[in-house]
Order: structure tokens, then C-alpha cells, then sequence
């Protein structure tokens, strides 16, 4: 058994000690718990959710976005339940139970991939939002230099810099996920904000006639609109995934036979979240909404006080992603260590390994946000490769593999739909993806 390896015997222990040297921990609430995990759900996909409806129409687009968080739901309670059969108490110990140190390292991999491309997204989102950004040769100007002019602190470096060191870096120190209950909160508020401004402002437009009923099916005019809706995927599958911080939230738990609860809990606020940001976004910016609909708030929207609005949308959201960062730094932290220090003692009981480990990941991070050239770069590619392998294509491989035995005919059919989904859409996404950029580059020579 995988377990009886000497390699892995501290992977099979819980990454997350109840005391590690600041005094015992008497556990997590339901509460904190529930906000920890919709926070690392609620990231940057809720602003791409608004453009898959207008690839899908509203209809199918809002039904997709219910069936997604179903089967996230579903892929979460398989590997709980699975990982409970297995006696561990981490995903990458799940599947090295199912596949041995091979499956163990490569689902390793794919979470840091994953929880990379999800920071360096984050982390250019905050600085288009607060310093400035360009798009087919336009400058875009980002709130502080539209409140401050042009200086050497407003500018897209400076303020990232400013940020990493004054505000990610004291969230990132902690050890204890539970710790970060307070900001995750926070996070969770602030994204509500945003959904209730957008709700208002497309329901104040509405009832003054200024805009139209959302296109409510998909508008299929050929081939490659056809293909282009599974596109839309990687992006939902984006916006669900949170099965790297299943494991650190259930061990720090008061009652760890709650987690189901909070998980369900979780995903129905974060599809509540969902389903309105989309709908009222589509519902107010239409065939104009963008791929991040962020960009749609840097306009005259059409009612009074809108320079206002666009404000308070943008720095509360630029705050929510800063509130969301730690949370996905946080497992990204636990399997950058699983990988290079598979030996050594847990993490929280290291400090000179702690910081060398957050020091390097936070640097590498800043320097990929300042030279990856689009969000969206980074966002296809995980989406579409890492993050669909964490999200559904390993829970189901453990459930088919069934090491256990435990796995129900329900399991099994769940299972193939989830890798069939995932395997079809993300080939699909992927090969749209290269022949956007090939398209792009023959445009460009021509």
C-alpha cells in the first residue's frame, strides 16, 4: 500500500497541526469555515461568468452555471468521502492512496499550476484596476491615476510592489487558514457589493427603457460559433474550483463531520453570487459585455453618479481579490512544500522553510504578473488544463478507481460525465485557443 512507504508517511499526517508552537487550537467554526471556502470559490471567474452568457444566451448560460456547481458539489463529496475510506487527510494523500506516489506528485503539480495562474490572474487584475492597462494599443487609466495623476507610485509596477509588500505579504504569514476568517468574510461582502451595484444600475436602466431584453439563446451562425461555446467551460470550471482548500479547512475543524454541510453551504451562496453577477451582467451591457466585465466599468453608464459606481465596483473588487489571495496562497504553499520537502517535517513547524517557501512562491508570482501580456493568457490555460484535472478529472479517476471498494453505481456513472465533460471541452477550448492565436498572428503579418 502506498501508505507503507517511508516517503509518504508524512503526507498521511495532517498537514495542518492543531498546535504548532502557538498554543493549542481548539478549532474552526462553521462560520469561518464557510467563508474560508467561499472565498477561495468566489475569485476571478465571477467577472468572465456575464460573458458565457453571451456565448451561451441566458438561458442555457444561467442552467450551466447551476449544473456546474452541482457537479463541483458532487467531485468535492467524492473526494471527502474517499479520503475519509482512506484514512488521510489531504487531496494529494487521496491520490496517492488511489495511484500511488505518480498520481500523488502529478495532482501536486496540477494544484500549483492551477493556484499559479489563479494568483498572477489576481494579481494583473489589481493592477489594471488601480494603475492602468492597455488593449489593442488603448490606454485604459486605473482608479489611483485617475484620482492622482500620473506619478512613479501610481504607476502598474510601483503599486503592485506596494501591495505585495503592505497587504500580501502580512495576509500570507499566517499558519492556520482559520486565521483568515475575518478577511474572508470581508471578501465574501465585498463581492455581494459588487453583485448588488450591478443588479441596481441594470435594473434602474431597465425600468427607464435604456436597455434590451439579453439574448436568451445562443446565436449559432456557423461552424465556429458552434465551437466556441465549449470555450465557456474552463471558464465555469474556473469559477467553481476549491478542492485544493477542502482538506485544509475540514482539519482545522471543530467538527470535521460538519464539512459537508459547509461545502453544500458554500457552493449554493457562490452560485447565488454567480447566477446574478451573470445575469444582470449580460442583462446590462448586452452583446457589449467584455470577456472581464470589469472593463465594461470604465465608461459613462448612463445614470447619474456613474463615475461613482464605476469606482466603488472596481477598488471593491480590486480588495476582494487581495482578501482571496492568501487563501489560494495558502495550498498553493502547502504543495510547492509537499513537492520539494516530501521528507521533511509539516511546514508550520518550520519557520526558516516557511518563509524561504512564501518568499519565493510571492516572488515569482509578482515578476509572472508583470510579464504575462494578458489576463486571459493565463486564465484559458489553467482553466483549461490544471484546473479541470483538480476539479473533476481526479475526483472521478479516484472514484472509478475505487481502491476502496466503497464507490456506488451513482459514483461510477457521475464519474464518466465528469471526465467526458472535462476532457471534451478542454480539448475543444484548447484547440480554439490556437487557432485564435494563429488567426491573430496571420491578422497581424497581413
Amino acid at each position: 500500500m502506498p501508505f507503507s512507504e517511508p516517503k509518504y508517511r508524512r503526507r498521511s499526517a495532517p498537514l495542518i497541526p492543531k498546535d504548532h508552537g502557538g498554543g493549542e487550537f481548539g478549532g474552526a467554526s462553521y462560520t469561518g469555515a464557510v467563508f474560508n471556502l467561499s472565498t477561495t470559490i468566489v475569485g476571478a471567474g465571477i467577472m468572465a461568468l456575464p460573458a458565457t452568457l453571451k456565448q451561451l444566451g441566458a438561458i442555457p448560460g444561467l442552467i450551466i452555471i447551476v449544473l456546474a456547481g452541482m457537479l463541483t458539489e458532487k467531485s468535492v463529496e467524492i473526494v471527502l468521502r474517499f479520503s475519509r475510506a482512506a484514512k488521510t487527510s489531504s487531496y494529494s494523500g487521496l491520490a496517492g492512496d488511489a495511484f500511488s506516489g505518480t498520481g500523488r506528485n502529478l495532482l501536486q503539480l496540477c494544484i500549483v499550476i492551477n493556484n499559479v495562474g489563479m494568483l498572477v490572474v489576481y494579481m494583473i487584475i489589481i493592477g489594471d484596476v488601480l494603475s492602468e492597462t492597455r488593449s489593442l494599443g488603448v490606454h485604459h487609466t486605473g482608479v489611483m491615476e485617475e484620482w492622482f495623476g500620473l506619478h512613479w507610485w501610481t504607476t502598474r509596477s510601483s503599486i503592485l510592489l506596494l501591495t505585495t509588500i503592505f497587504v500580501l505579504a502580512p495576509l500570507i504569514s499566517f499558519k492556520r487558514v482559520d486565521s483568515l476568517r475575518y478577511t474572508s468574510a470581508l471578501s465574501v461582502i465585498l463581492a455581494v457589493v459588487v453583485v448588488v451595484i450591478i443588479a441596481g444600475i441594470a435594473i434602474v436602466k431597465m425600468i427607464n427603457g435604456s436597455i434590451r431584453m439579453p439574448q436568451l439563446l445562443p446565436d449559432l451562425v456557423d461552424q465556429a460559433s458552434f465551437w466556441k461555446l465549449f470555450t465557456t467551460f474552463p471558464v465555469l470550471v474556473t469559477a467553481f474550483i476549491c478542492h485544493h482548500n477542502i482538506h485544509p479547512i475540514e482539519n482545522e475543524l471543530e467538527d470535521p463531520s460538519q464539512m459537508k454541510s459547509i461545502v453544500r453551504t458554500s457552493i449554493i451562496l457562490c452560485t447565488s453570487v454567480y447566477v446574478a453577477t451573470s445575469f444582470f451582467g449580460f442583462l446590462l451591457f448586452g452583446n457589449q459585455t467584455m470577456e472581464d466585465v470589469l472593463a465594461n466599468f470604465d465608461g459613462d453608464l448612463g445614470i447619474p453618479f456613474s463615475s461613482l459606481l464605476n469606482d466603488i465596483v472596481r477598488v471593491s473588487y480590486a480588495i476582494h481579490l487581495m482578501l482571496v489571495f492568501p487563501i489560494v496562497f495558502y495550498s498553493l504553499r502547502l504543495n510547492v512544500d509537499g513537492i520539494l520537502f516530501p521528507y521533511s517535517i509539516p511546514l508550520a513547524y518550520d519557520d526558516r522553510r516557511f518563509f524561504l517557501v512564501t518568499v519565493g512562491l510571492v516572488s515569482f508570482i509578482f515578476l509572472g504578473a508583470n510579464f504575462v501580456p494578458s489576463i486571459w493568457d493565463a486564465f484559458q490555460f489553467t482553466g483549461a488544463t490544471a484546473t479541470v484535472a483538480v476539479g473533476y478529472i481526479f475526483p472521478a479517476a479516484i472514484a472509478l478507481r475505487d481502491f476502496r471498494g466503497i464507490a456506488t453505481k451513482h459514483d461510477r456513472t457521475v464519474s464518466w460525465i465528469m471526465i467526458l465533460l472535462a476532457v471534451s471541452s478542454s480539448t475543444v477550448a484548447i484547440c480554439s485557443d490556437i487557432y485564435s492565436i494563429l488567426s491573430g498572428s496571420e491578422s497581424a503579418e497581413s
